[in-house]
């Protein structure tokens, strides 16, 4: 018998009918707390269910899997497969209705979702409780956006009233989704900023713009061209004086696997040093992580 053909029992489902409606992580592999089940991650999209695999798995097996979401998850109108390792990362549809396009509520704040045109869907689920503490944190605050991607962050900070915002990423089309992901929640734009810019290269900019208050940096691990982030994490914390008010917060976020949080501890001691360690934000509970190798969240403040 495979290990897919258990994985079932491991399904974290929604426990009420209002946690339903929100998008979350039902199972999560890749932590490897799931022996035989490494390459396996199924994410809740209402009403889409979403298997992913990192490595190939048997037709039968698939199958017998996206019955199960039908039985178990009734407002389920499509189960869908990606396929991560491919390049393109394709997902076909399994069962139901091939939907493409979607709205979904995370912390009942509206994202816009795309599956099937690129690898990753628009919202990544393991930050969530991220983007929760950043809108109980945000009021009042001048908030800078580091690779903001589809700016969820944003979002959340402008739900808790924060006073502006920037959003800054190399992609028009993430931040054309940032905008979109604003207008779902009937957010005004007058306080939020979008600027497609290369950060390494911008210092000067960002203390134009600032100081800020809050400072969210959540870069990719390696975007080829653009950020290697041991080169360039770095380059970002021995400039946090040039733009950051005296009284600052900094939440970041690292996602190498290779990387614990000492990387960012450590080059915090040596290049900011006035910041200290106040709290560390885990992911949802169904991110196990057996080998400490998932996403660390950390949040700074000013001494």
């Amino acid at each position: 018998m495979s290990a897919l053909s258990q994985l079932s029992k491991y399904l974290q489902l929604p426990a009420t009918p209002d946690t339903t409606l929100q998008a979350q992580r039902l199972f999560h592999g890749r932590g490897h707390a799931y022996p035989g089940l490494n390459h396996v991650t199924i994410d809740w999209l209402p009403p889409v269910a979403l298997i992913t695999l990192f490595a190939p798995e048997t037709p039968a097996d698939i199958e017998m899997l996206a019955d199960e979401f039908l039985a178990l998850l009734p407002c389920c109108k499509s189960v869908q497969l990606q396929h991560r390792y491919q390049l393109a990362g394709p997902i076909d549809v399994l069962r139901g209705e091939s939907i493409q396009e979607l709205t979904i509520l995370e912390n009942d704040l509206q994202f816009y979702i795309r599956l099937g045109q690129a690898k990753n869907i628009g919202l990544f689920l393991d930050m969530k409780n991220g983007r929760k503490w950043v809108q109980a944190n945000s009021k009042d605050k001048r908030v800078l956006n580091l690779f903001a991607y589809t700016c969820g962050f944003s979002v959340a900070a402008l739900a808790g009233n924060a006073k502006s915002i920037l959003n800054i990423d190399m992609s028009s089309p993430s931040l054309n989704v940032g905008r979109e992901n604003h207008r779902l929640n009937r957010h005004s734009l007058k306080s939020v900023s979008f600027e497609k810019l290369n950060i390494l290269k911008s210092f000067g900019r960002l203390k134009k713009r600032g100081p800020f208050d809050l400072l969210i940096c959540d870069p990719p691990t390696l975007q080829k061209g653009s950020v290697d982030i041991v080169r360039d994490y770095p380059k970002i914390l021995c400039r946090l004086d040039e733009f950051m008010a005296p009284n600052g917060m900094l939440l970041l976020c690292l996602n190498a696997p290779e990387l614990g949080r000492d990387f960012l501890i450590e080059h915090m001691a040596a290049l900011a040093p006035k910041y200290s360690l106040a709290d560390e934000i885990k992911p949802p509970e169904v991110y196990v992580d057996a080998e400490h190798k998932g996403l660390k969240i950390l949040y700074f403040k000013s001494m």
